[in-house]
């Protein structure tokens, strides 16, 4: 039995180069480069225009790595072409952010600013003062930063006020009565 997102041949989108050197899999598109080490338990085969990612074996490891490789796979190729974005919004009052280049400026009701320094492939943007878009062709290095400044100062469940995600929904406690 193969997994079911390992079953279907992945697209490979016209304006992106990939190649398979032994184990490596790179691809190259208008937003950038990612290189992904492919698991010795999945096969990989190269079509024309399309890559199949199958089980080396017909163990039950080897066909859930299938499945993962080909997820990553479409993400990789969804990167280079489209890109990712991870939208933040910052509730409570005085909270602020501020763009700078590379760096993320954030004053979120501590005694000092904190500055972040954002990765390779990473940009930040500041549309208004209290909203945070990243943008990056590495889905996981997106999302990874995008937890780490939430990280700054999570959403408390009282007044909901820190760093959330923009659909991100909040459920209240109720305050203590008398």
């Amino acid at each position: 039995m193969v997994s079911r997102v390992a079953k279907n041949p992945i697209e490979i989108p016209s304006g992106v180069d990939l190649k398979v050197e032994g184990r490596l899999l790179r691809v190259k598109g208008k937003l950038g480069e990612l290189q992904q080490e492919i698991h010795p338990l999945v096969a990989i085969n190269q079509l024309e225009n399309t890559i199949q990612l199958a089980p080396a074996n017909g163990d039950a490891e080897a066909n859930a790595l299938a499945g993962t490789m080909s997820a990553l796979t479409k993400n990789m190729l969804r990167g280079v072409t489209d890109g990712f974005e991870r939208h933040l919004v910052l509730v409570g009052v005085g909270y602020r952010a501020k763009a700078q280049g590379n760096k993320l400026n954030l004053s979120v009701g501590f005694s000092h600013p904190v500055d972040m320094e954002m990765p390779k492939g990473i940009t930040v943007e500041t549309p208004t003062q209290t909203e945070i878009i990243l943008k990056g062709a590495d889905k996981q290095k997106v999302c990874q930063v995008a937890a780490n400044i939430r990280k700054v100062r999570p959403p408390e469940p009282y007044k909901g006020k820190g760093i959330r995600y923009k659909d991100e929904h909040i459920s209240l406690k109720e305050a203590k009565k008398k």
